[in-house]
């Protein structure tokens, strides 16, 4: 956890040049064919996954296999780009994200490895000399990752590291706020009669005095979080979209600055609205469009919340709890259907076994009632699973969005809260096994409770290995739930692709697909699977542009 902050926080300082390099070369146009010759190409294609060059035009491939067959294609004009032996696969397709939640956090303060001033001096300053004039500096998370400290910040401190910009910050579970004499006065509270150790209510109060984040903000804030994913070679994401961030979506694609495609997931409560303007699945273009709806069926593991049949070991007196959208009974059963029928995708999120099981029922009974069709139903997470439950996923079709890097962060301390059902956590080959269709994505930015990277490596890492970025536990956690390289690839890509109904243009390098691809500096499938996670992405490319860079391709 501190390893990627660090390494998040350094690569920061270049963030102006390299977003300018982005922002120019996303506005070239690319008519003229290019051929990327001596590259060791994992497609993606079952009918030709290995090739030697990739040839392109107009943001899309021309022609993939051996370089004298590619080139001679290609034509004598054709520009070629030296790979130098690098290793190739198709863009990384990160099908779970939180972009806006992602933008805050990279902009503003993120503490929720740090348990120290040190930690919070640091931390706060840099957030401090990234936020721009005016705006409030709130939220944190502190403590996340040491959950025996008792330490909170000091308002003394606060003050000292925020001056005159408003600050209001809160423990990981919510249970601890402090602001800085400027919330305070804000607020209406008296800076010279508060510690700055906040009440429920009064944190409450100064929330509620916070003006909105300016559009210039949220437009910081996604220019940082597309960086962020075309630099791990994202080149899709999957993501919760509410109306401030689909304006900047819309924004952006509209100045040609939109550096990944997005597939948008309103909330599922909102299908009525969608449907009755004629908004189903697809809707949108190959940049931006909307790909499903998201649902809520219970809560989380990391404060507890998610759902089972059985009470929790450290908390012998709850089993979680169910979502809003489950309420009044009957409620879920009936969003899931009528979006479904209407054309649209339901794609919702279960965690606990008795949530996953439930899910489930509700997804049997949508498909009886609305009768057989293409339809790729998502279960998000399908984190906790029952032995008999993995085969009811084949069984009805479902696809299982799961997030390889919950498994490495949460083993912390997954065992001690539901004990031996953690065998069915994260169950990624037993779901393969049962039928399920597996789609990977990061979950990025992650809860109020951890901290997951939108880095595509480190989901591979984890899903082959299972093992922390230390090495631990030897051999993997629960090993043989580790799936191989190509299938974690697979997940990433192919699968991914599909899952949003975009198998036929995206996903593999094939003639006629988007040329979105990423350069790696080592060949996933010839090095150790410990050494995956010191893999580094050195370019990525998006409709035949190349929007991040880390070293020049010889001409």
């Amino acid at each position: 956890m501190r390893r990627i902050l660090s390494i998040l926080t350094t690569t920061l300082v270049a963030l102006t040049a390299s977003l300018c390099v982005t922002a120019v070369n996303a506005r070239q146009a690319e008519s003229q064919i290019r051929v990327l010759v001596n590259g060791r190409i994992w497609t993606g294609d079952v009918a030709r996954p290995w090739a030697e060059a990739v040839a392109l035009q107009d943001g899309r491939i021309l022609a993939v296999g051996d370089r004298a067959q590619v080139v001679r294609a290609a034509g004598s004009d054709a520009r070629q780009e030296d790979l130098a032996g690098r290793f190739v696969t198709p863009g990384f397709i990160d099908t779970h994200t939180h972009f806006a939640r992602a933008g805050e956090l990279l902009l503003g303060v993120n503490l929720l490895d740090v348990s120290d001033d040190t930690g919070l001096r640091r931390r706060v300053g840099e957030a401090g000399d990234r936020l721009p004039p005016g705006s409030w500096m709130v939220g944190g998370d502190w403590g996340a990752y040491d959950l025996e400290s008792d330490w909170a910040p000091r308002r003394s401190v606060l003050d000292s590291l925020t001056g005159d910009r408003p600050a209001l910050l809160n423990k990981w579970d919510r249970s601890q706020f402090v602001a800085n004499a400027a919330a305070l006065a804000a607020a209406g509270i008296d800076p010279a009669t508060h510690d700055g150790l906040l009440s429920r209510e009064e944190a409450g109060r100064i929330y509620r005095a916070m003006p909105r984040p300016s559009f210039e903000q949220r437009l910081a804030e996604a220019r940082l979080g597309l960086w962020d994913l075309v630099r791990h070679g994202v080149t899709t994401i999957h993501d919760i979209t509410g109306a401030g961030a689909m304006r900047t979506y819309q924004y952006l694609k509209a100045r040609d600055s939109l550096t990944v495609r997005v597939c948008a997931r309103p909330t599922l409560d909102h299908w009525e609205d969608l449907a009755a303007v004629g908004i189903v699945t697809g809707y949108g273009d190959e940049v931006l469009s909307i790909c499903g709806l998201k649902g809520f069926v219970d809560g989380i593991m990391g404060n507890s919340s998610a759902m089972f049949r059985e009470p929790y070991r450290h908390m012998p007196d709850t089993r979680g709890r169910w979502r809003t959208m489950m309420s009044p009974p009957g409620n879920m059963e009936r969003l899931i259907g009528s979006a479904d029928s209407a054309g649209l995708t339901p794609q919702i999120h279960a965690i606990g076994d008795l949530a996953v099981d439930t899910l489930l029922d509700m997804f049997a009974d949508a498909i009886e009632q609305n009768g057989p069709r293409d339809r790729r139903l998502r279960m998000i997470h399908a984190q906790v699973v029952e032995a008999d439950d993995f085969r009811r996923f084949g069984e009805l079709g479902i696809i299982a969005e799961v997030q390889p890097y919950h498994a490495i962060d949460d083993m912390r301390w997954m065992e001690d809260r539901i004990g031996s059902r953690s065998r069915g956590a994260y169950a990624f080959r037993s779901l393969k096994n049962g039928g399920a269709l597996l789609v990977f994505g990061s979950d990025w930015p992650g809860t109020n409770a951890a901290w997951y990277p939108a880095d595509p490596v480190l989901g591979i890492y984890a899903a082959v290995t299972r093992k922390t970025l230390d090495g631990k536990p030897e051999g993997g956690w629960y090993p043989d739930e580790r799936v191989t390289v190509q299938e974690a690839l697979e997940a990433y890509t192919v699968d991914a692709a599909y899952a949003a109904f975009e198998e036929d243009w995206k996903g593999k390098l094939a003639p006629g697909y988007v040329a979105d691809l990423v350069v790696l500096s080592e060949d996933l499938f010839a090095i150790a699977p410990d050494a995956i996670k010191d893999v580094r992405v050195l370019r990525t490319m998006v409709s035949g542009r190349w929007v991040y860079s880390a070293e020049a391709l010889s001409p």
